[in-house]
């Protein structure tokens, strides 16, 4: 199924982690997804929140979230809720792949790091 208006059900992700975080050594809160690309990427609280800045980067405007038993899905747009499709899998990190994460690299004052969104 082709691009429709910022989603692409057939995209499926490469990996079950925030590839950006992944590639300084930082760590994520939560992650999402890119409804578009299926770039996964982390929340707004994350210290770095890449999901945004995918969408800053490259238009891609509504992400899902990546969490086990989470289906809604964003749009940095129009900064509103929107309906999503079923997507291609997988739909969420792993119930044993921890949030925040990953684990390692978690600071222990890691609820002081998290940012604030209004």
């Amino acid at each position: 199924m082709a691009d429709i208006a910022g989603i692409d059900p057939s995209a499926a992700p490469v990996g079950t982690v925030c590839l950006d975080c992944e590639a300084v050594d930082g760590w994520w809160f939560h992650l999402r997804r890119c409804a578009q690309c299926a770039h996964i990427g982390c929340c707004d609280n994350s210290p770095a929140a890449h999901a945004r800045a995918h969408f800053l980067e490259t238009g891609h405007p509504i992400m899902q979230s990546f969490e086990p038993g989470e289906s809604w899905c964003w749009n940095y747009a129009s900064e509103r809720y929107v309906r999503c499709p079923a997507l291609a899998e997988p739909t969420s990190r792993p119930m044993d792949q921890p949030a925040p994460g990953p684990a390692a690299r978690v600071p222990a004052n890691w609820r002081s790091l998290l940012r604030v969104t209004p």
